[in-house]
């Protein structure tokens, strides 16, 4: 009988051992062939890795990726795990599509990541991302010798006078159009990804942070209103073009600085060299501050096997994953052990600065279901503010929308 009952327990050990892995269904966002490579070779390493799961990826188009998910979602037809931009975050928790991370994964897994590398809503974790961007200012180390301008550091960045007095050099040179491009042609996300972090070294803010109901005496208050001020003054002192062509102005050397993307860093290394000096953005009064979060990895409420999705995103949230993915990229990784693994972010890497700079000044954007409409609001408002409107106008109409749509989505989760 012991035998038998061996034999039994034997032959059930081999089937299950036999047993083809579950399949993941997972989603994410087509971009570059190198990301897609990237991404594609790192999903060939989790499967290959163990024996329980196989991911299987489908790609869906950018443009109709956040439509895709919400009919999904209608249809009860999302997938396992799935990348989301990280302000988006907050909104798809609120609807229900995705989970809490907190419970699924080891604390390890999510630790010591930047702020731009998880996503939240109400103080709990919705999704993680190997990756970030930073922005910084591009210009040329000739250009700053030749007119004075002294090299603004980590420990000694540009306060908002030395900044001024850079500008006022470089425009009554005469050697450039404008001075600074601040990208003044970008619409949509832009005001609210590229210019938002000015407003926040200026004091102010997109919205109450501490409640997430009210930008009234925020978005409108005394900070807000200087930075608006500021801004309008570098449109009417032709600091900046407020409708530039192209975003060529600092390679063809129409323009003196860029305040930009790290996406930009390769192809200006490509025309400058040694020569291109890439700065922190200045400091205008509460210090410097960069946007952080781009495209991160959740697991859906509709997943049947959310521990296979967890388990997948603890394998990519590896240190030596990240730093295999951004080498490969140049997107800045969002863990310092992966970070000390990276050729290109180590302390000598090439591009180490743009880590430092995630690291020290980056802060998510306002963690709420109703971000969408704050970063149209605030689009409107630099746009209008661009074009002569009167900032604090600007401002109060901003603040009246993102009110009025809170409101009417009952605080969005949030206490009214």
């Amino acid at each position: 009988m012991k035998q038998a009952t061996l034999a039994v327990s034997l032959s059930i050990l081999s089937a299950s051992s036999l047993a083809a892995p579950t399949e993941l269904k997972i989603w994410r966002h087509q971009t570059g062939d190198i990301e897609m490579q990237a991404s594609a070779a790192m999903v060939e390493r989790f499967n290959q890795s163990q024996g329980q799961w196989n991911v299987v990826v489908e790609s869906i188009p950018e443009g109709a990726y956040n439509e895709s998910i919400t009919a999904a979602a209608m249809a009860n037809q999302l997938p396992c795990a799935m990348t989301i931009d990280q302000p988006t975050v907050p909104n798809f928790a609120w609807s229900g599509f995705i989970q809490p991370l907190d419970k699924l994964l080891d604390k390890k897994d999510y630790d010591t990541v930047l702020a731009g590398g998880k996503g939240t809503y109400k103080g709990q974790l919705y999704s993680l991302g190997q990756f970030d961007v930073a922005l910084v200012m591009f210009s040329r180390y000739s250009t700053l010798e030749k007119h004075a301008i002294r090299v603004p550091t980590v420990d000694k960045p540009w306060n908002e006078k030395e900044f001024a007095d850079a500008l006022a050099k470089l425009k009554t040179s005469g050697d450039f159009n404008y001075p600074l491009d601040l990208n003044a042609a970008w619409g949509g996300e832009w005001p609210s990804y590229g210019w938002g972090p000015m407003l926040q070294s200026f004091g102010g803010d997109l919205i109450d942070r501490d409640n997430y109901v009210y930008a009234d005496e925020v978005l409108n208050g005394d900070d807000s209103i200087a930075f608006a001020k500021w801004f309008k003054n570098l449109v009417d002192n032709n600091y900046i073009d407020k409708k530039p062509a192209n975003d060529k102005g600092f390679v063809s050397g129409r323009v003196a600085m860029h305040y930009t993307g790290s996406w930009s860093a390769e192809n200006y290394f490509d025309a400058f060299g040694e020569d291109l000096a890439i700065l922190p953005p200045p400091d205008l009064g509460n210090g410097p501050v960069i946007s952080g979060g781009s495209w991160q990895w959740s697991v859906t409420k509709a997943c049947p096997h959310p521990e296979g999705a967890a388990e997948f995103i603890s394998f990519i949230m590896q240190p030596e994953e990240i730093a295999q993915f951004v080498d490969q990229t140049s997107l800045v990784p969002t863990k310092p052990e992966a970070a000390k693994l990276s050729k290109l972010y180590k302390e000598a890497g090439q591009w180490n600065m743009f880590y430092v700079f995630a690291s020290l000044y980056g802060q998510t954007r306002p963690a709420t279901p109703g971000y969408p409409v704050i970063s149209t609001s605030f689009d409107k408002a630099m746009r209008d503010i661009i074009d002569g409107k009167d900032p604090l106008d600007a401002l109060d109409m901003a603040v009246d929308t993102i009110e009025l749509n809170i409101e009417a989505n009952k605080g969005y989760g949030f206490k009214l």
